[in-house]
């Protein structure tokens, strides 16, 4: 079909993310993909920013990846999970095992990260509930928090400021504290210390688990806050017989500098959740990693967890994510994330007394800008596409978190396009 054919059946039939289907923003058309660039399909290269929404942290079209998906393709594509097992699962969950915190030793395997966030929710509440405590039932998180987009996952997502707020009539009722205002460089501030103590002492009662995205908040606003609120929480959770479930969608295999987000705070979560960069973003996965006390908690009296994707531990996933776990630890990208985080300091910094800025915050590979208002995402990427860039922006929010493999140029032309940006606002 002719390109300019396609795009319209695809702007009159195909429904993207967070579109309308009236007014749908531009969508660019891909060609391929390779290294750090998006060719689209009237020739021009694109310099990717996003890593495709955060997970395709070795680039594109990466050799040993690719290979890694020829070899299983030739053995099966995909074989049922109940009541079979295979090798790419099982040496994915061993891997899985040895490089999260030491107590995570039970993995369940599912196909989005917002899947792994309603199977950690269910494990919170069925552990409560087979150690007789029905009445622990409920979750408390932070403002401007994201965890997915399915009804479980939205409900601890933020109910007034989130891209969720028109289901909150039909979502569970949380426990909602405001973010903590202590900054990632900084010490733990008494307010927002006093906040959590008294939340956790008045509600722990009816309590399953508390839940974040620890140190950093991806997609609900791009905050980077205190390691030590992290260790805080997992404190008074551990006093309180409170369940911890650290999110690590967005932050986990290196992006914030350590392997796990969690690693700042020195903190082993209950459960842990796991997606976007597993399969350096080759396709859907994720994990669920819990540890025994919660596993053999469920599991007491023949008690099964009450969940069973179709797809979960897909042996094509299964297989590339182990590579790119092999991948990422063979390789400099701690490192790497380093020079991004002190490039990105430096140009993005530059920024912070353009008129247009409200804050610049650099914290490992993330790099965010946000501005005094929402900015126009169609025009602004219309700008950031005439300079050979693909950045995608929301609300009041440009940001960078480049594949490990971007060279310091190609990280130039990306902070260099966000200064254009600016100066169209």
């Amino acid at each position: 079909m002719e390109l300019n054919a396609s795009l319209d059946f695809d702007r009159r039939h195909i429904w993207h993310p967070y579109t309308s289907m009236t007014d749908p923003l531009p969508a660019y058309p891909v060609e391929s993909a390779s290294g750090v660039r998006i060719r689209l399909a009237d020739g021009r290269e694109l310099i990717d920013g996003m890593s495709s929404w955060w997970c395709a942290i070795h680039g594109y079209n990466h050799r040993e990846l690719n290979k890694a998906a020829r070899v299983q393709l030739e053995r099966t594509a995909h074989v049922m999970f109940g009541g079979l097992t295979h090798e790419p699962a099982i040496e994915l969950a061993r891997s899985l095992i040895d490089i999260t915190p030491d107590g995570l030793q039970h993995v369940f395997f599912s196909d989005s990260g917002s899947v792994s966030v309603e199977v950690a929710i269910k494990m919170a509440i069925q552990y409560w509930g087979a150690m007789d405590r029905p009445e622990k039932h409920r979750l408390l998180t932070i403002r401007g928090g994201y965890h997915g987009d399915t009804f479980g996952a939205m409900s601890v997502c933020d109910p007034v400021t989130g891209m969720h707020e028109r289901f909150r009539r039909v979502l569970p009722q949380h426990i909602f504290l405001e973010r903590p205002r202590s900054r990632v460089d900084e010490p733990l501030s008494t307010e927002d210390a006093e906040r959590i103590e008294t939340a956790l002492g008045k509600h722990h009662g009816e309590l399953a688990a508390v839940i974040l995205e620890p140190v950093v908040q991806g997609a609900g606003g791009m905050w980077f806050y205190s390691a030590e609120y992290v260790a805080r929480v997992a404190e008074l959770c551990a006093e309180l017989d409170v369940l911890l479930i650290a999110d690590e969608i967005a932050t986990g295999f290196g992006r914030t500098g350590r392997l796990f987000a969690c690693e700042h705070a020195n903190v082993e979560p209950d459960i842990m959740c796991l997606g976007k960069a597993l399969t350096g973003g080759y396709m859907s996965l994720a994990a669920t990693l819990t540890n025994t006390r919660v596993a053999r908690g469920i599991s007491a009296d023949g008690g099964v967890l009450m969940h069973g994707p179709t797809f979960m531990a897909n042996p094509l996933a299964c297989a590339v994510a182990r590579k790119s776990i092999d991948l990422l630890q063979a390789g400099p990208w701690r490192s790497r994330v380093g020079d991004f985080e002190s490039q990105l300091q430096r140009e993005l910094g530059a920024f912070r007394e353009h008129a247009a800025v409200r804050d610049v915050r650099v914290f490992g590979a993330i790099g965010v800008v946000q501005t005094h208002e929402p900015v126009p995402v169609a025009d602004l990427q219309r700008v950031f596409v005439e300079r050979d860039v693909w950045i995608r922006p929301f609300a009041d929010l440009i940001y960078l978190m480049p594949p490990y493999i971007m060279g310091a140029d190609d990280l130039a032309c990306l902070t260099s396009a966000i200064g254009a940006g600016l100066d169209t606002l």
